[in-house]
């Protein structure tokens, strides 16, 4: 038989297999929706193939659980009777966070212990299992999630790689797709006692936890820090020691950041202060992402992408994230022919024309990019503008515009047009 084009076999056979991690709180017809619209970016021949009715599956190892020791997916004939599970379908797969553990632990449930962390296990079972449901014939993996899941991708898409690699299957590129993960082990704004996973600084809620969890970090990062294992759960200091590609998708000015900092939006106007750290926090994430060559950060405040409605309204320097996945999956597929391993490093060649990769915002504050999502009143739900939003969280125009050295009609102008 002649040999089938690239775009043969993108149509005819399963090209990719995008692995969702985050947990579906939501509508279950919207977030496949928004499957379809991700796919459709980075795969636009093989989207249809997600208009066929999803199943769910049970995984054959019944060792793998959730926390409470019921299995980790559940059985169901027809999606629409089950809403928050687990769906496997030929090109797409969404796996449920219940292990509570970031996806990186291997602890059973036992008589001593009252709960099972599994979330890497689980994982792994799922790769297994899709290996005898045509992952062993595609060209790319594509491991996605958003909040834990964003970092139980960086912890888990080198050992995924190398799993399919020990198994045989060097011709399948895995790849990560990392949204909203990327948190920081910064000082919190106000240091309070670590009570709980909320009040705890994120060091020492990760110390903690890691040790519960039995939790796994990737190998090369466990021996890059060696003694600070707990470190690897942090984008900037994993990211440097993974092989796979990585895209990193990450607010500036991400809300679930801010909580774990002791910074709340409660609606009340903030004090000088906290503005100072929400600012500095932009700040210091804009600089763990200068040296990531494919990201998009825009400087917004909120939490979670790719499963909002609004995903492929945000833009950064004029790039939309469908637009970027696009030419990310472009550079990619331009090295898959020269090495199946996954060995590829993240992203080292420069970008070709109108294809930008490193999309971080430059201005300074939140919600100053003119596409970021809508603002609502917490106590009236009526929408705000940048300006309302600002000075509703206690923006002083006029001081800023001094240390900015220009007039403050000039700033508020510059606020409204996102400037």
């Amino acid at each position: 038989q002649p040999q089938q084009t690239p775009e043969q076999q993108r149509v005819d056979g399963p090209e990719s297999f995008p692995l969702d991690f985050t947990a579906v709180e939501s509508n279950m017809d919207n977030f496949m929706a928004q499957v379809k619209n991700l796919a459709q970016s980075l795969y636009p021949c093989s989207a249809q193939k997600l208009d066929q009715d999803m199943k769910l599956h049970l995984l054959s190892n019944l060792s793998v659980t959730c926390n409470d020791g019921s299995s980790s997916i559940g059985v169901c004939p027809h999606r629409m009777f089950c809403p928050n599970r687990v769906l496997f379908a030929v090109s797409c797969s969404f796996i449920p966070y219940c292990s509570s553990d970031v996806w990186s632990g291997a602890t059973p449930k036992t008589e001593h212990s009252d709960y099972a962390f599994m979330g890497s296990l689980i994982i792994k079972e799922v790769v297994k299992e899709l290996l005898t449901k045509g992952l062993d014939k595609a060209k790319v993996l594509l491991l996605a999630g958003s909040s834990a899941g964003g970092t139980g991708v960086l912890l888990n898409v080198d050992r995924v790689a190398e799993q399919l690699q020990a198994a045989g299957h060097r011709g399948v590129q895995v790849r990560g797709l990392v949204d909203s993960g990327w948190f920081l082990d910064n000082k919190q704004y106000k240091t309070t006692d670590c009570l709980d996973t909320v009040s705890c600084a994120p060091t020492e809620a990760i110390k903690r936890g890691i040790r519960y969890w039995g939790g796994l970090v990737p190998e090369s990062c466990r021996q890059a820090h060696v003694g600070e294992e707990w470190s690897c759960f942090f984008g900037y200091k994993v990211y440097p020691t993974l092989k796979s590609p990585v895209f990193v998708v990450q607010w500036l000015f991400d809300e679930a950041q801010l909580t774990v900092d002791n910074i709340h939006l409660t609606g009340q106007p903030l004090h000088e202060a906290q503005w100072r750290y929400i600012q500095n926090l932009g700040q210091e994430l804009r600089s763990t992402l200068r040296d990531v060559p494919v990201t998009f950060a825009p400087a917004c405040l909120s939490h979670e992408l790719i499963t909002r409605t609004y995903w492929m309204d945000i833009q950064v320097k004029g790039t939309s994230l469908p637009r970027a996945l696009h030419c990310w999956d472009r550079s990619l597929q331009s090295t898959l022919h020269l090495n199946s391993s996954h060995g590829l490093k993240k992203h080292r060649t420069p970008p070709s024309r109108g294809c930008p990769l490193h999309l971080v915002d430059s201005c300074p504050w939140p919600h100053c990019n003119p596409s970021c999502p809508t603002i609502r009143d917490q106590l009236t739900g009526q929408e705000m503008s940048v300006v309302q939003f600002l000075k509703h969280m206690g923006f002083d125009v006029q001081k800023m515009a001094q240390q900015q050295g220009m007039d403050a009609k000039r700033l508020l102008g510059m606020l409204s047009n996102g400037s």
